[in-house]
């Protein structure tokens, strides 16, 4: 927390500032979290499909599976990299730079409110989802509800520094998004959103796994549905991907505030 000047005082503030900044929105978050709908679209898909068996689910663990996709997806999507664009090029970024307060937080209070924000609408969509599919309802153990929401976190925790590091370029170029918008291809294929992972052949699987990729959905929906999963090797991976990426991101940040500084900001 001293690396960024951050103390809880300040933590309390951002968070209800910024909750009460995203309840003003709070419209258009729910158009929001309906637009994330895609796992139960590729649920009917796969529901349908004569390759559902090779994904090594039956009907119910599917159901779940796409629903826990559906919920870690609310709860972990980022869009970092467009605000601190925008903010960049309006000029908005000249002020955060010279208080006492690294910008990243403010970001990050951002999507901890709007998290808050969409709580009740996800809440909404996974009743109606267990009223149109009753035999899929489950309660997660408290155990594996914990391991799931620091799975989560860890995902948000992923994406988050990925972004960042994106944002940064934003310090070089004035559509650092068209990146992001490259990232988000490998991101769709192999996190767990269109299928799990165990859809893929073994060769890819092993290859896809070294990657940030299948620790965004995969592995926290896997964990919140009770599948079996390697837990020790999924949370290695995710904090190895917190600690490559968050000097990473600093790294670049200071480049880029030196440059930014230069060009007279």
């Amino acid at each position: 927390m001293r690396v960024f000047g951050l103390n809880w005082r300040i933590i309390r503030a951002l968070l209800s500032s910024q909750y009460a900044h995203m309840l003003e929105y709070r419209a258009e978050i729910a158009l929001w979290a309906l637009s994330g709908v895609l796992p139960f679209i590729m649920l009917s898909l796969w529901s349908g499909s004569a390759a559902r068996a090779e994904l090594g689910l039956d009907g119910v663990a599917l159901d779940r599976y796409f629903l826990s996709a559906f919920l870690v997806r609310q709860f972990s999507v980022v869009w970092v990299v467009y605000a601190f664009e925008e903010d960049a090029l309006l000029g908005r970024l000249s002020p955060y730079l010279i208080q006492p307060l690294h910008p990243l937080w403010r970001y990050v209070a951002g999507h901890l409110g709007e998290q808050l924000t969409r709580l009740p609408f996800a809440a909404l969509i996974a009743a109606l989802f267990f009223v149109i599919q009753p035999q899929a309802f489950w309660v997660p153990s408290l155990g594996g509800f914990v391991l799931a929401w620091i799975a989560t976190w860890m995902a948000f925790a992923i994406a988050f520094l990925l972004q960042s590091l994106i944002a940064s370029l934003c310090f070089w170029s004035e559509k650092a998004t068209a990146l992001e918008r490259l990232l988000f291809l490998p991101f769709l294929f192999f996190s767990g959103l269109l299928a799990p992972l165990t859809a893929f052949p073994p060769a890819v699987r092993a290859w896809v796994q070294w990657t940030p990729f299948p620790y965004l959905i995969d592995f926290p929906a896997r964990v919140l549905s009770g599948d079996p999963v390697n837990l020790a090797a999924g949370f290695a991976a995710q904090l190895g991907w917190v600690l490559l990426l968050l000097p990473l991101v600093l790294l670049l940040w200071r480049a880029g505030v030196r440059r930014y500084s230069a060009m007279g900001a």
